[in-house]
């Protein structure tokens, strides 16, 4: 108790969730997001073909979860977009990742330590993102706890849970990736960091939200450094989820855990697979030479 009362956690806490997002966590957000288009197969290709199009989805992973929030609370899905700077600021890294001469921007943020810095921030983000929708959320419906974990839910897990009308841009049709039925571990996590904060919200959770943002904060951002720097695509969950599964829904134990390993895992990481459709893109060029 000593410890804590020096290091004044309190105060930390507090400091941290008043700290400013724009422009720094807000670049890092859009830096890790539209890299990850980048990483989709044939987005390469789209950026070519149509950067109209490539554009979109680059605003729909950077903005994906404002879009869906506002029309589940009645507002206008462009409501956003009035923000001129963050749309600006989106649109630089956009262009910067798939036009940057001789690819330089994209190497210099996909070089592992920086993207590790990069996946830190992100989550700061994500974190203010879901509490910020739970405390909108309760504004408008006070005893709405299970809007309120939705729309936090929404905010958190951003362009994934609209991922197959954003490959729809892009002409692809993969329902079978529909986010829904397999969820990744980002949206996973914002679930439960959802019902937390609506807990918290309801002043059932005994916790300063302060520090509940902070404590978040630090498991997802842990959580996702990790996984980034061992190319993991499990969740920390899978164990406990397995039986809870099992006790509740009469799943087969470790379920969770068989599907990932029977699951077809990519032959490399997310930055080669970005370089496979590459390569795929220049072969073209030199066949049509």
């Amino acid at each position: 108790m000593e410890v804590l009362a020096a290091l004044n956690l309190g105060e930390i806490a507090q400091t941290f969730s008043k700290m400013g997002m724009f422009p720094v966590f807000d670049v890092a957000y859009y830096i890790v997001s539209i890299l990850y288009l980048k990483y989709e197969p044939g987005s390469v290709e789209v950026s070519r073909r149509s950067p109209v199009a490539s554009w979109l989805c680059a605003m729909l992973y950077c903005f994906g979860s404002y879009i869906l929030a506002d029309v589940m609370l009645g507002h206008s899905p462009v409501d956003y977009f009035q923000h001129n700077s963050h749309i600006l600021l989106a649109s630089a890294v956009w262009y910067l990742i798939f036009y940057c001469p001789l690819n330089l921007f994209y190497k210099c943020v996909a070089f592992l330590p920086v993207k590790l810095v990069l996946v830190a921030l992100k989550e700061v983000v994500r974190t203010r993102k879901i509490a910020a929708g739970v405390h909108h959320a309760h504004h408008a419906y006070h005893h709405g706890f299970f809007i309120m974990v939705i729309v936090g839910y929404v905010k958190g897990s951003g362009v994934a849970l609209m991922s197959n009308f954003e490959q729809l841009l892009r002409g692809v049709w993969r329902p079978e990736t529909n986010e829904i039925l397999s969820m990744s571990f980002p949206t996973k996590a914002s679930l439960y960091g959802a019902i937390l904060f609506t807990l918290q919200e309801a002043h059932i959770l005994p916790v300063a939200k302060s520090t509940l943002i902070l404590g978040f904060t630090l498991f997802m951002a842990t959580s996702k450094v990790v996984m980034t720097a061992r190319h993991s695509h499990g969740s920390p969950f899978a164990l406990v989820e397995s039986w809870v599964c099992h006790l509740l829904f009469g799943s087969p134990l470790g379920g969770a855990e068989e599907d990932h390993h029977h699951a077809p895992a990519p032959a490399s990481p997310l930055k080669s697979k970005e370089e496979l459709s590459e390569g795929a893109r220049k072969r073209k060029t030199k066949k049509a030479e």
